[in-house]
């Protein structure tokens, strides 16, 4: 692993500035209008809730950043290597820049899955005689692959989330006469306080028959006695999230629930093993599907094994059976395999990992043995 401590922020921004730029050469672009703010804080670090970024191929030196009044003082200090334009239309704005060259702007593509028919039509006015082609998916691309900067910030989300689980458990917050939304509103204050900024998503609590349901949402709910308790949460910091769930047992677990917590863990372990540099996104989600299948359990298994983290809980790849492409070093990715009983019960064991040449690194670190609390 890269010591990333002499590489700061501003230089990771520049080495993305740079490598869209060869992606928007090899496009046969001359800029890219980039619109997605998660987008433009991966490749600027601002962090206002309005802006646009007019991305040349040229370089920085071609490179025009927009954004209102509200932000001057912080567009200063968070991108202080760009020109910066202030207005409130900010993507307007850009596109009458872009007019105004048409000799250096003859194409100019646009973050199509982000744009709107109205918008589409504005800076299609907008732009003039210029050619506006659309361009999903250019800065996703680079996403994919996390630098150590990026990295840094997942391991530091999934930390968070560790401690205030561990916190939870050792203060008795896991006990029966407690609601599922006490639990969730403690767990994720408990996140706050080892540095997150906000809660990944809606935390996950679901206790006893609600532990089937994949995505349960808290109710008022009181976990009782030989609950199965499910906890999928996570925590966020500079922007990147992370994501866990462990499931525990309230009291001595009956033999069933052991035998469906051991089996999901069984997959896990295999998918997690299974993330390797070069494995398709498909064969990973079937080597821990089979485990399960193996069982006579494939029908409990309701979704895909795991799925891209960091600025969005959930980006690019997908590990499941309508996946597509291959696992690649500095991928960060979750793995949750997941078995549901209707009405009685369910288990799933998720960590948020990134891929590396020699093993996974796995960044949420909370033990995986069966807790009974």
């Amino acid at each position: 692993m890269s010591d990333s401590s002499s590489y700061t922020h501003a230089d990771a921004h520049r080495r993305r500035r740079g490598a869209l730029a060869e992606l928007l050469q090899a496009a046969e672009l001359d800029a890219l209008l980039v619109t997605d703010l998660r987008n433009i804080r991966y490749l600027t670090g601002f962090t206002g809730s309005n802006a646009a970024l007019l991305l040349h191929t040229a370089g920085d030196e071609g490179t025009v950043f927009c954004t209102d009044g509200r932000y001057t003082a912080q567009a200063a200090c968070e991108v202080p290597d760009l020109t910066t334009v202030v207005d409130r239309a900010s993507a307007l704005a850009l596109a009458r820049h872009v007019a105004g060259d048409p000799v250096r702007y003859r194409c100019l593509g646009f973050e199509s899955q982000y744009v709107s028919v109205e918008q589409h039509a504005g800076l299609d006015e907008t732009v003039g005689d210029v050619e506006l082609r659309r361009s999903p998916g250019l800065v996703e691309r680079l996403r994919l692959i996390k630098d150590e900067i990026e990295v840094d910030a997942l391991r530091r989300a999934c930390a968070a989330a560790d401690q205030a689980l561990a916190g939870l458990l050792a203060d008795g917050g896991l006990r029966p006469g407690r609601t599922e939304r006490e639990v969730a509103r403690d767990l994720e204050s408990r996140m706050l306080d080892h540095g997150s900024e906000a809660p990944a998503f809606p935390s996950i609590v679901a206790a006893g028959a609600h532990s089937a349901i994949p995505h349960h949402r808290p109710t008022e709910a009181v976990l009782a006695a030989g609950d199965l308790v499910k906890l999928d949460f996570g925590a966020t910091v500079d922007g990147y999230h992370s994501d866990m769930t462990r499931t525990v047992v309230l009291g001595p677990p009956a033999e069933w629930q052991r035998e469906i917590y051991e089996l999901v863990l069984a997959a896990q372990r295999a998918g997690v093993t299974a993330a390797v540099p070069g494995a398709d996104t498909v064969t990973v989600d079937g080597v821990s599907r089979d485990v399960i299948a193996g069982a006579g359990r494939a029908d409990e298994f309701l979704h895909g094994l795991g799925h891209g983290v960091g600025l969005e809980v959930h980006e690019a790849p997908s590990l499941a059976r309508t996946g597509a492409g291959t696992l690649a070093a500095g991928m960060a990715v979750t793995v949750e395999p997941g078995v549901y009983l209707a009405g009685r019960g369910g288990v799933r064991i998720e960590d948020t990992l990134v891929v590396r040449e020699s093993a996974p690194e796995l960044l949420t670190l909370s033990t995986k043995e069966l807790v009974v609390v």
